[in-house]
């Protein structure tokens, strides 16, 4: 699912790979249903030319989704008060590309508080507690 980020050819610095998959590339979980990516200014754009836009009403907003689904790109996260700039700006290279940090991503994962994100944080604490550098 990952290389399908790449082959979008999301303009650098303009997107980040946010939700379940910063857990996924550092191995804290093994798989997801979907990648999720904000983007902003030309990553938003380039997803439009690739994309087309399907709004989400019971959430206010709307995403282009690719790949039936299995990549969904928006500008905006629908759960909680996720600063888009600051997700992007602050982004770790891994594999050369951005994924989101991963305080940020508890914080989304500790509003949304669905069973998965619950269950995602306390894999993710037991992964903090085993040493590993956030």
């Amino acid at each position: 699912m990952v290389a399908m980020v790449g082959a979008a050819n999301l303009p650098d610095g303009d997107y980040a790979i946010f939700g379940s998959g910063p857990l996924l590339v550092r191995g804290i979980i093994s798989t997801v249903n979907d990648i999720d990516v904000l983007a902003r200014g030309a990553a938003w754009e380039r997803a439009l030319e690739i994309g087309e836009v399907t709004p989400l009403p019971e959430h206010g907003i709307s995403v282009v989704s690719l790949h039936n689904g299995a990549l969904t790109i928006g500008r905006r996260w629908a759960i909680g008060d996720i600063d888009a700039d600051h997700t992007i700006d602050s982004a770790d290279r891994l594999f050369g590309l951005p994924w989101a940090k991963l305080d940020l991503v508890a914080a989304y994962k500790r509003t949304a508080d669905r069973p998965k994100d619950r269950e995602h944080l306390r894999l993710l604490d037991k992964w903090g507690d085993s040493g590993y550098a956030h």
